[in-house]
């Protein structure tokens, strides 16, 4: 245990003791100093609609808890009691800029029987991670990276269709939460929609959209060696729906 101060901007807020954890690694495995002798937080995170401050920093840090922080202030109107209550009836954090990384630090209701002990963990991630992580995690999705070489092609048949749509409806019948009730018919009409451009097309080689009648224009594809033969095919391509018929 040693002895820091804690300030916000230039504002000292109290003297607190820091409890250091094992860990001492930064996100790229780094071993660096944990002794902070001075703690200057510089802004707050987002307050989070869904999953604590405390879920999502554990969700995303490679190197655990750096350390825990105590105030021995038990007086209610303190600066730093006042920072802790912020902190917890808001879910957010205390934020200090560390360059190309962040320090976090997550209320926690105190140890001492009284509760009036400010008691924060603290968690060093990378430089913005938690605020990009908050919204997916909120929403319980997640985010996907594509090369920007490779093109993502995804076939479906009429059957296909059907049986996401039906995976769907038993989901959505044994879902509580309204918000991904909501998520999954979204995706129900989108797939039915598909389905009956598909069927359309299947029946009558042409589609209807907007009201216009898309018919199957021939491409060429393009001879992959010199020993091939180029290709002629029957294509509509539905460009606001990134859709290929």
């Amino acid at each position: 245990m040693y002895k820091s101060v804690l300030y916000e901007g230039d504002n000292l807020l109290g003297e607190v003791e820091i409890y250091p954890q094992n860990q001492n690694q930064n996100q790229n495995g780094v071993v660096v100093d944990m002794s902070y002798k001075e703690i200057r937080i510089s802004h707050f995170s987002q307050p989070s609609e869904r999953c604590t401050p405390l879920a999502v920093l554990h969700t995303i840090t490679s190197s655990g808890i750096c350390f825990k922080m105590e105030s021995k202030s038990q007086s209610l109107d303190s600066p730093l009691y006042l920072l802790h209550w912020s902190c917890l009836r808001e879910n957010k954090t205390a934020v200090m800029s560390l360059g190309g990384e962040e320090l976090h630090l997550v209320a926690m209701p105190s140890r001492k029987n009284d509760g009036n002990c400010p008691f924060f963990w603290g968690f060093n991630v990378a430089l913005g991670l938690y605020n990009s992580c908050l919204v997916m995690l909120n929403l319980r999705c997640l985010g996907i990276v594509f090369d920007l070489d490779e093109t993502l092609i995804v076939a479906n048949t009429m059957r296909s269709f059907e049986d996401r749509i039906e995976a769907l409806q038993r989901k959505i019948n044994t879902e509580a939460d309204p918000q991904r009730i909501s998520g999954m018919l979204a995706e129900v009409r989108r797939y039915q929609d598909d389905k009956v451009i598909l069927k359309q097309y299947a029946e009558n080689d042409q589609v209807i959209e907007n009201g216009k009648v898309m018919k199957s224009q021939s491409e060429v594809v393009p001879a992959l060696s010199d020993n091939h033969q180029p290709i002629v095919r029957p294509l509509i391509r539905l460009q606001d729906k990134n859709i290929i018929l």
